[in-house]
């Protein structure tokens, strides 16, 4: 899905995301849809907010598609600048995009590409489930190397 660098463009993709996940098996009330399109607003908005730039969305499913396997986001945009984990204050409004991403998504990094960047995320459905309660110290990243996460 192509996104323009508009704020109003997250809603969009929300609703974009979930039309396509109903199709592979992701039932609209299961809490995997609600993880996936919290990570997809995340990613969209840093994408919208942060560069400026035009993005593309893409929602990819592993073997055997949504009903098992990896579920990947990809958001890709023509600034090279590299994504940032921020710690976000108790008062601050803003800055805990990443940090979200870091604490929901399975894995995620960013690599280099032409002369923008991807920033992806995975879930793995065959995973157990990470207890409400734990909480993970956001991770710091140095740039302008590609990085990869696992969580």
């Amino acid at each position: 899905m192509e996104i323009g660098p508009d704020p109003a463009e997250v809603g969009r993709a929300r609703r974009w995301a979930r039309s396509r996940l109903a199709c592979p098996g992701i039932a609209v009330d299961e809490s995997l849809a609600d993880t996936l399109v919290l990570l997809i607003s995340e990613l969209v908005t840093n994408a919208v907010v942060h560069t400026g730039c035009p993005a593309v969305l893409s929602l990819l499913f592993g073997p055997g598609g949504a009903g098992a396997g990896i579920v990947r986001v990809e958001v890709a945009d023509s600034s090279a600048r590299p994504p940032q984990q921020r710690r976000a204050d108790g008062a601050d409004t803003h800055g805990r995009g990443l940090e979200l991403v870091d604490g929901l998504a399975d894995r995620w990094g960013w690599q280099p590409e032409g002369q923008g960047k991807r920033i992806w995320c995975e879930v793995d459905r065959t995973a157990p489930a990470i207890a409400p309660a734990v909480v993970r110290e956001p991770r710091t990243y140095e740039a302008p190397r590609a990085v990869t996460n696992t969580a």
